[in-house]
């Protein structure tokens, strides 16, 4: 467990243009969030959707999400960004779990202590913002089965 971690108050906005603010608009009891600050990430983040689905097939208070997380200096083309990754995707409950935060990375990165952005990093937040598990990069089996154990210990 890593209960010292609180996930940070970001604001984000889904591709479906809805503006939320986390933790508060988390909508499950327990949210794994996948952080991932590079295009190329995208295959790492991809690697654990198939098995998160399933889970959340049978949880229903578990929710997933993709938080590509873009500097500051990127806020002015968001809508270019945002819109170039919604007209990619195109599936609405994809469109509503990828949520993108423009602004302080290191605020993000201090706060979670993601000491490198050159791979992903996956947290799982209660709707306080407590960090009860965490590991990065891609899917591994060990990995979720540790994530799948805290589950288990917490409902």
């Amino acid at each position: 467990m890593t209960r010292s971690l609180v996930f940070p108050k970001i604001e984000v906005r889904d591709l479906q243009g809805t503006d939320l603010i986390l933790p508060r608009d988390f909508a499950g009891k327990w949210n794994l969030v996948i952080v991932a600050f590079r295009r190329g990430q995208q295959r790492l983040v991809d690697s654990w959707v198939p098995h998160l689905e399933a889970h959340a097939l049978g949880d229903p208070e578990f929710r997933f999400y993709e938080l590509p997380a873009l500097a500051r200096m990127w806020a002015p083309a968001r809508g270019f960004m945002d819109g170039g990754m919604a007209a990619a995707i195109k599936d609405p409950v994809i469109l509503q779990r990828t949520l993108t935060t423009y602004g302080d990375l290191g605020r993000v990165t201090q706060a979670l202590s993601i000491t490198s952005r050159s791979t992903i990093s996956l947290f799982l937040v209660n709707r306080d913002g407590q960090v009860h598990w965490k590991t990065e990069g891609g899917y591994r089996e060990s990995a979720f089965t540790d994530l799948e154990r805290v589950l288990a210990t917490l409902s």
